[in-house]
């Protein structure tokens, strides 16, 4: 599953969050995560700052040890499968864990469509 840092901006407020996705789907940023989070424009966040933000490694950012306010939008499709390769914090190893404890990581919310 790929974890990937989105900036969300509304009225000259950015909000950071992640989301979750199968590999093998794209995230449906401009529409599904921009209506979700009452977004006028949403797109990735630059490296710089997901880097900043997250203190882990850009292609290593994984969904547990997130700050403790971002949402963390999670596909339904993830939760369903027995187990996912995500990031570990860092580009040189990954963690092998069952699709359903991205369910529990803080500031989870499972969402249907969220990627196609």
């Amino acid at each position: 599953a790929n974890c990937v840092v989105v900036a969300a901006k509304r009225g000259g407020e950015t909000q950071l969050a992640a989301c979750v996705a199968l590999a093998t789907t794209r995230i449906d940023v401009n529409g599904f995560v921009r209506r979700h989070l009452d977004a006028r424009k949403v797109s990735f966040a630059p490296m710089d700052v997901a880097v900043a933000e997250t203190s882990m490694e850009y292609g290593g950012i994984t969904p547990f040890g997130l700050p403790a306010d971002w949402p963390v939008l999670v596909d339904a499709a993830v939760v369903a499968v027995p187990h996912v390769v995500v990031g570990s914090g860092i580009r040189g190893s990954k963690l092998v864990v069952p699709g359903a404890s991205l369910a529990e990581v803080l500031g989870a919310q499972v969402l249907e469509g969220l990627a196609g």
